[in-house]
């Protein structure tokens, strides 16, 4: 890492802060807030005491706090080095069976690698034409280049949220060995590091001028009069977000992250708060936290910067001018104390690669469906209902079948397996493959019985 503070950095961060800041993290609060534990005693370790400009304490004012966990929720890697040509002439004719207007023919844009069922996209860019996704990577592959990087990935934050950034990029590169030959390590363009928290302090009880900061665009945010969050510099090199996770959640529909919580101590009716870091390659790139493992080794520095020198929530004091010297909040207090070094709470105990629809988003279209067709025809018996609707969807799937030689069985598993290939749940195959494969298996079958095993 250099140790050279140049004015054209845009982060502004100086050369040897990321690694040195945690270890001047001290101050005349730390001892009252050493003692502070979460509900489960020493599993995230001691909350020490910071302040981020003249390593005096803010008052030692306390505010309700309770951390739930933290950890990495978003993660870009890059890799150097060239796909196999036999992969990329493969790659090439799924992309094609991607943009094939026939859904029989769509069905198959699949990659099967590594235990993955990867949806092979019909479109890509200039710089990355080849797009493979399922639940728990984006896969964006470039041609052969020495400009460019052979692969650039985006891990998912469901996948984050059940194994560690390492396990995660120790599977991704088992991946990425079976198209090509990497040439280097995993190298970060992007990381997003957050707290999930639960406090019972007013969120928008503070203006504009309470954050002290070296971003820009602070913004705050409501959703029918129902404030949601902060955000700070969004769009730069590095951002924040303040916001009620709950919400998100609501509208995302990420139900695993309750036992997680629950798991950190949140209980029925607490409001849950994140806040969010995302820094990007230039503020990485500038200090020397280029690989993944340099990265994980620097998140307390990370954290630690971005929570005490590029923002900072205050307590804004009218009668004095010089903003650095404004006392800060008791919350961001909290929130710059944590211990990255410590354990981040559970991770959830199952996950698969796959992305699916919640089971209630499908029973609303399908009660949805019914509901209109029994309104239609003026039906109000629920079992009369059902078998008329019924009837007539299978004459439906006849009739759409029919011009396509199909029965109406086959016409509603060709719509399966496109589904399928979104979902990342079915390995489609088409019709020689399926031949094949039965042929090796009753071949395997013969060879067994006649040597009588």
């Amino acid at each position: 890492m250099s140790h050279q503070s140049d004015s054209s950095n845009p982060s502004g961060i100086s050369s040897n802060k990321i690694t040195d800041i945690a270890a001047a993290h001290d101050d005349d609060c730390g001892d009252a807030r050493a003692s502070e534990r979460t509900a489960d005693g020493d599993r995230r370790g001691d909350l020490k005491g910071s302040s981020p400009t003249n390593r005096e304490p803010y008052n030692c004012i306390t505010t309700s706090f309770k951390l739930l966990r933290f950890g990495i929720d978003s993660l870009y890697l890059s890799y150097q080095g060239d796909l196999f040509p036999e992969v990329q002439e493969r790659l090439t004719k799924l992309k094609q069976l991607a943009q094939n207007p026939e859904a029989d023919q769509q069905a198959l844009a699949q990659y099967f690698v590594a235990g993955h069922i990867f949806e092979v996209k019909d479109k890509g860019s200039s710089v990355f034409p080849y797009v493979l996704e399922d639940g728990a990577f984006r896969i964006q592959l470039s041609r052969a280049s020495k400009q460019l990087p052979m692969a650039y990935v985006k891990l998912s934050s469901r996948y984050l949220s059940s194994v560690t950034p390492e396990q995660a990029e120790t599977e991704l590169r088992g991946i990425l060995n079976e198209i090509g030959i990497l040439t280097d390590s995993a190298h970060v363009s992007r990381l997003d590091m957050f707290a999930d928290f639960v406090s019972d302090e007013n969120m928008e009880s503070w203006g504009r001028e309470a954050w002290v900061t070296r971003g820009k665009n602070i913004a705050a945010y409501a959703v029918a009069e129902q404030f949601t969050g902060w955000t700070v510099g969004l769009g730069g090199i590095m951002g924040c977000r303040l916001y009620n996770k709950l919400l998100e959640v609501a509208e995302s529909g990420r139900d695993d992250m309750f036992p997680l919580w629950q798991a950190g101590g949140w209980q029925q009716g607490e409001s849950i708060w994140r806040v969010e870091f995302q820094f990007r390659r230039e503020v990485l790139g500038q200090h020397g936290l280029v690989d993944l493992d340099r990265v994980m080794a620097n998140l307390n520095g990370l954290w630690s910067y971005a929570t005490t020198e590029w923002l900072r929530l205050t307590i804004p004091n009218p009668d004095d001018q010089t903003r650095s010297r404004w006392p800060v909040h008791p919350l961001w207090g909290h929130l710059s104390s944590i211990d990255w070094e410590t354990d981040g709470g559970p991770l959830a105990r199952s996950f698969t690669a796959t992305r699916l629809p919640a089971d209630k988003r499908i029973f609303a279209l399908g009660a949805s469906s019914i509901a209109s067709y029994m309104a239609k025809h003026g039906i109000t018996d629920y079992s009369e209902g059902l078998d008329r609707y019924l009837f007539d969807l299978y004459n439906h799937l006849q009739t759409g079948g029919q011009f396509m030689g199909l029965s109406a069985e086959n016409f509603l598993l060709e719509k399966v397996r496109v589904r399928a290939k979104g979902f990342n749940t079915i390995l489609n195959l088409s019709a020689e493959e399926e031949k094949r494969q039965a042929l090796e298996r009753a071949t395997a079958a013969y060879r067994m019985a006649s040597s009588g095993d």
